[in-house]
Formats: C-alpha cells, sequence, structure tokens
C-alpha cells in the first residue's frame, strides 16, 4: 500500500481528466481543501457549473484513482461544489453577471420562450444564479409564464435611476408585458424598440447572476442586431422544430449569427416538439412533425445538438396558468439541455 499523503492523493488526482477540457483536474484547480484524517481522505471537487452533466462521472473517476492507486481500504468523502467561470467581456457592461445566453429562432412558434424559461428554471433548480430577460417587445410572454404582472421598481444607485427586475422562485425576471396593461400592444418602430432593449440591459440592476437568458422575439431584425451590439454575448442557443418551414428559417438566424461584422458562438441547437408521448403509452413517442430536423442542422453547421424537447399538454397548460416551479417533474427534459448549455458556456468561458 502506497502511503497516504496530500502529494500521493493529488498524484492519482492528476490521472483524472476532465473529458470536456482535456486536463487533469488538478491542473485546472478543481481539487480542493483536501484534508487526511486516518483512513478518511475528503476533499472538496469544484466544477465549473452547478449543471456540470459530467458531475458523477467525475466523482466516480476520482474515488476510483485514489482507492487503485493509493488504497483500497481508505474511505473517500467527495463534497461537490461549482463556481461558473466569469467571460471577461461582461466586465463592464453586465459586471454582476457572469454569462448571457441568448436563445433565438429563425420564426415564431417553435417554442423560443417555453425552452428560454424552461432553461432558467432549470438552471436555478441546479443551483445556478438565474436571470430572464424577455426581449420580445412586441409578444412578451415571461408574465404569463410566470405567473406575475408586478411592475418592477425604479430604485436610485449612484446618481443613476435603474429597474429592479421582479425575482420569482429564485429567477430574477424583467419584460415589457410587467409595465403595459394585459392585452395592450405595443406599437413602437424600430428604433423604440431597440432603446427599450438596451435599457432592460443597462438601466437593470442585474446584479450577480452566473446565468443571464434572453429570451429575443423571432427573425433577425432590430432586437437581435441590438443584441450583438450592446451585450457582451456568451453563445446562442437555436430552436428550431422538426418540420422543413422551420428549419429553413433557423439557417437564417445561424447565418446572422454567424456574419463576420456579427460572429457570436453558437451554443448548440435545441429541437422542440419532436415528439408526443401519451400517458397511456409512456414508451412509445409519435413524431407528429418529422424527424431529426435539429441534428440536420447541427451536423449541417458542426455545431453541438443539445437535445429533443417533447410535446407535453401538461408543461404546455402549466406554462398557461404560471404554474411551473424549479423543482416541476415536467421539466425532465429541459434539465438535459441545460446541462449541456452550460457544458459549452464552461467550454467557451475556459478557451478565453
Amino acid at each position: 500500500m502506497s502511503e497516504i499523503t496530500k502529494e500521493s492523493i493529488l498524484k492519482a488526482l492528476s490521472y483524472v481528466e476532465d473529458p470536456d477540457l482535456k486536463k487533469d483536474l488538478v491542473t485546472l484547480g478543481m481539487i480542493q481543501e483536501l484534508e487526511i484524517s486516518n483512513e478518511l481522505i475528503s476533499f472538496t471537487l469544484v466544477l465549473t457549473t452547478p449543471a456540470c452533466p459530467m458531475k458523477d462521472m467525475l466523482v466516480n473517476a476520482c474515488r476510483t484513482a485514489i482507492k487503485m492507486m493509493v488504497s483500497d481500504a481508505v474511505k473517500v468523502d467527495i463534497e461537490v461544489s461549482s463556481q461558473v467561470q466569469r467571460s471577461l467581456q461582461t466586465d463592464q457592461i453586465l459586471p454582476g453577471v457572469k454569462h448571457v445566453i441568448a436563445v433565438a429562432s429563425g420564426k415564431g412558434g417553435v417554442g423560443k420562450s417555453s425552452l428560454s424559461a424552461g432553461l432558467a428554471f432549470s438552471l436555478a433548480h441546479l443551483g445556478a444564479k438565474v436571470g430572464y430577460l424577455d426581449a420580445d417587445i412586441y409578444g412578451p410572454s415571461a408574465p404569463t409564464i410566470f405567473g406575475t404582472t408586478q411592475a418592477p421598481e425604479m430604485v436610485s444607485r449612484g446618481d443613476k435611476q435603474v429597474m429592479l427586475p421582479i425575482e420569482k422562485y429564485g429567477i430574477k425576471m424583467l419584460s415589457i408585458g410587467l409595465m403595459t396593461a394585459r392585452g395592450q400592444a405595443v406599437v413602437w418602430r424600430g428604433p423604440m424598440v431597440a432603446s427599450a432593449f438596451k435599457q432592460f440591459v443597462q438601466d437593470t440592476a442585474w446584479d450577480e447572476l452566473d446565468y443571464l437568458i434572453i429570451d429575443l422575439p423571432p427573425g433577425t431584425g432590430d432586437v437581435q442586431l441590438s443584441l450583438v451590439q450592446t451585450v457582451p454575448l456568451t453563445g446562442v442557443v437555436l430552436v428550431t422544430t422538426p418540420q422543413e418551414v422551420a428549419l429553413s428559417d433557423a439557417r437564417r438566424a445561424l447565418g446572422m449569427f454567424s456574419m463576420e461584422q456579427i460572429a457570436k458562438p453558437i451554443l448548440g441547437v435545441v429541437e422542440n416538439m419532436s415528439y408526443f408521448t401519451p400517458s397511456d403509452a409512456p414508451d412509445k413517442k409519435y413524431r407528429l412533425f418529422g424527424e431529426g430536423g435539429g441534428k440536420q442542422i447541427a451536423q449541417e453547421y458542426q455545431i453541438p445538438f443539445l437535445g429533443e424537447i417533447p410535446l407535453n399538454p401538461d408543461f404546455m397548460k402549466a406554462m398557461d396558468n404560471g404554474t411551473i416551479t424549479p423543482d416541476s417533474d415536467l421539466l425532465q427534459p429541459f434539465h438535459e439541455v441545460a446541462k449541456h448549455v452550460a457544458q459549452q458556456v464552461s467550454l467557451i468561458a475556459l478557451k478565453k
């Protein structure tokens, strides 16, 4: 049996590699607070996101490496925590926000808002500090999804008046729908829309957030241009359905964010309304709108495919009623997508 020392433990853990970052955990600084007491080894495994999809695999790999290279008789106590790495670009515009993620689609009706909310709820459920900005000025849906009409307050911060986002379920949320009467149309020209979006970003007290999710309106118009000119985006999540008409518009959205003068990272593609599973046949998947469209786009553009979201009437009803909460079982498909999104964000952050 090898002598049990901190050096021998760290040597064993140096053989455990993060499969995404392609470096060992010791080099990455992910092993902290290492202690040895008799035959109990304890340390903290610090992940790059609370939504890490590799958490269980890394914990098991650490335990196996120690038992194989040090002693099979030792007890290993691993506490898991996370520290989301900041995107350096956010320091000036959004100093407390570590990452800004835009959710975009080429057309309406593909479930962009439901995916945006699902990501926000899932990331919050997994332990992240999350904000949600409903940037669809003409068709805001956040008040319905979050079940609130509470208007944001204005407060003084130094010599500046700023808005306080509404906080619900631990998520900070802001929407033009909180500032207009129910059913009131927002009849603004492009410059007014762009100005409102900038105010939502620059004149709002978002404070400390791991992720700010921005639900964009469909298309490639004023808000999208204001976004790329104003906000330090970490990346974009593209939403589509399997139908060819949706795929065609998704390609246009990808084309916009890939333009040389814009060039924002695409975190990946999510296929919404992928299939329907009836309650009396939980093992069946009915592909009502086609199959494989999201994967096809991902392969065409060589970007990650982040997952499928099923068509679920119970989820849709809960969204309409504003009764979704971060611990809802209806969010399970979104949890997997959120983990993959967080994984891509971590990869981008650690490369900068």
